[in-house]
C-alpha cells in the first residue's frame, strides 16, 4: 500500500497546491457541519459512530458506509462534513465514488467468468492471447493469465515505475500526443524488461490488470465495461456502477467531487498547465480495469454477496478460483493475494478485502467472519501520515463484537 503513494513522492508532476495557489476544493464561508443521510438500526449505532469520528477528526467531506450481514444490507449511509453553505452536495448512500483498486475484485470475477463459460483458460499465455512480442524480454512468454491475477506476472513498480503514470515519457518516447491511451501503455511496457522472472514471487501490479482488461475485451468482443455490466452488475440488480472519467466537467451525475492538496501537470493534453491532481492529473480512462470504476457502498456489499455462494455470475468452481492460493503460497502471515483480494484462512471461514487509493480518493471492502461484509468509501485519502485503513478497520472491527443482536430488515430492495 506505501508504494501505491510512490506516485506522490516520485513525482509525475506532483505539486503542493498551495505552492501553485490552487486547491481542489473552494474556500467557503459559513459553519462546517456533519450531515448523514440513510438508514442506521439501534443495534448499529456504533458503526455510525466509527465514520462520524473519523470524517470529522480527518475533516473528508464525503464519505459513506454500508454493511451486510448474511447476504442482507442491514446499515446505509452517507456522510456530508462541510460548510452550509452548498460547495459540497449532500451524500447519499448512492452517491458515486471512485473505488481505485477496488476495481481489481471486477476486474478478476469478469475473468473467471470468462473462463467459466469456457472461453478463456486461466493457464493461457499472455503474449501471444494478446500479440505482444517477447524481443524484449523472453520471460514475457511465461506471463499467464492466472499470474495476472495474483500479482505475480514479473513487474515491480518499486523496480520500474508504475506504467499507469507514465504518461509524459510514454507520449514522448513513443512520439505521440497527450493523451494516451492503454495501447500506448501496453506498446511502451512490452518494449522494456520484466523486473523479475514470472511465477516467482508476488508484486501487486496495476500494469497486470490493465493487460486482463485488454483480455476481457479480446476473447468476449465486447468493451470491458460493456461486457461487465451484462454479466457481472446486469445479473444482480447493478445499474448505477460504471467506469470514471479524468476530467471534472465529465463527471456521472450523483458522482461526489475529489479533493486533494496536490496538482500535477495535466495528461489530459500537451498544454503542460496544472491540475488539481484528482482532476487530469492521471487518466482514469486508462486505470479502467484496475481502478477506474465507479460505485457506492451499497453497490460494493452487494456485489459482493456474488463471492459467497453460487449463483448467476459465478458457480462454485469459479468462487474457488476466485479464492485459491497462488503458486508461491501464503506469505509469513498465513495471507495471499488471490484473484482481485487479499485473503486469509481464520477458524470455519475465509476473509478477503481489498483497498483502493488514488489522490482524492480512499476506500476499503471486506468480507470477513460470521457473514459480515463491509464499504466504506472517502473523496479524500491520508496524504500524510499513517494509512487509511490501518486507523479505520480496527474501530470497525472492534464494533463487530459490541453487537448483540442483528437487524433483521433487508435494505437490499430500498437500492437495488
Amino acid at each position: 500500500m506505501v508504494s501505491r503513494r510512490s506516485f506522490l513522492r516520485a513525482g509525475a508532476g506532483v505539486i503542493p497546491a498551495i505552492a501553485l495557489g490552487a486547491t481542489s476544493r473552494p474556500a467557503v464561508a459559513g459553519p462546517v457541519v456533519l450531515t448523514t443521510t440513510g438508514v442506521v438500526p439501534a443495534q448499529l449505532a456504533g458503526f455510525d459512530a466509527v465514520l462520524k469520528t473519523y470524517v470529522t477528526e480527518r475533516r473528508i467531506s464525503c464519505a459513506q458506509l454500508a454493511i451486510a450481514k448474511d447476504g442482507r444490507i442491514v446499515l446505509a449511509r452517507g456522510y456530508r462534513y462541510a460548510a452550509t453553505t452548498p460547495d459540497v452536495p449532500q451524500v447519499s448512500p448512492t452517491s458515486l465514488f471512485r473505488i481505485a483498486s477496488l476495481s481489481k475484485h471486477i476486474t478478476a470475477a469478469a475473468i473467471i467468468r470468462l473462463a467459466q463459460d469456457g472461453a478463456l483458460s486461466l493457464t493461457a499465455r499472455v503474449a501471444p492471447l494478446l500479440g505482444l512480442s517477447t524481443a524484449a524480454d523472453p520471460r514475457l512468454a511465461d506471463v499467464t493469465v492466472w499470474r495476472l491475477l495474483q500479482h505475480t506476472g514479473g513487474w515491480d513498480r518499486d523496480i520500474s515505475p508504475d506504467y499507469l503514470y507514465l504518461d509524459h515519457q510514454i507520449a514522448s518516447t513513443l512520439g505521440v500526443p497527450l493523451p494516451i491511451t492503454r495501447e500506448h501503455i501496453v506498446r511502451y511496457a512490452s518494449s522494456r524488461p520484466l523486473d523479475f522472472a514470472p511465477g516467482t514471487r508476488y508484486a501487486y501490479s496495476n500494469y497486470g490488470y490493465l493487460l486482463l482488461g485488454q483480455i476481457v475485451e479480446k476473447v468476449s468482443g465486447q468493451s470491458y465495461e460493456s461486457y461487465v455490466s451484462q454479466k457481472l452488475l446486469t445479473p444482480v440488480g447493478i445499474g448505477r456502477m460504471r467506469l470514471g472519467r479524468t476530467l471534472r466537467s465529465a463527471a456521472a451525475p450523483g458522482e461526489v467531487v475529489y479533493e486533494s492538496q496536490y496538482t500535477s501537470t495535466t495528461v489530459t493534453d500537451p498544454s503542460g498547465i496544472p491540475v488539481p491532481t484528482p482532476y487530469g492529473g492521471f487518466s482514469m480512462e486508462n486505470r479502467g480495469p484496475g481502478g477506474g470504476w465507479l460505485a457506492s457502498a451499497v453497490d460494493l456489499v452487494h456485489l459482493a454477496k456474488v463471492f459467497d455462494a453460487p449463483g448467476p455470475v459465478l458457480n462454485a468452481t469459479s468462487i474457488g478460483r476466485t479464492f485459491a492460493i497462488p503458486e508461491i503460497g501464503a506469505n509469513a502471515n498465513g495471507s495471499w493475494y488471490a484473484a482481485g483480494w487479499f485473503a486469509r484462512d481464520v477458524t470455519g471461514h475465509r476473509n478477503s478485502w481489498h483497498d483502493g487509493s488514488l489522490p482524492g480518493n480512499y476506500g476499503y471492502l471486506a468480507r470477513l467472519q460470521n457473514g459480515f461484509t463491509y464499504a466504506a468509501l472517502f473523496n479524500r485519502r491520508e496524504e500524510t501520515g499513517s494509512l487509511d485503513f490501518n486507523v479505520l478497520s480496527p474501530r470497525i472491527n472492534a464494533e463487530i463484537g459490541r453487537v448483540t443482536s442483528w437487524p433483521t430488515r433487508d435494505l437490499t430492495p430500498d437500492y437495488f
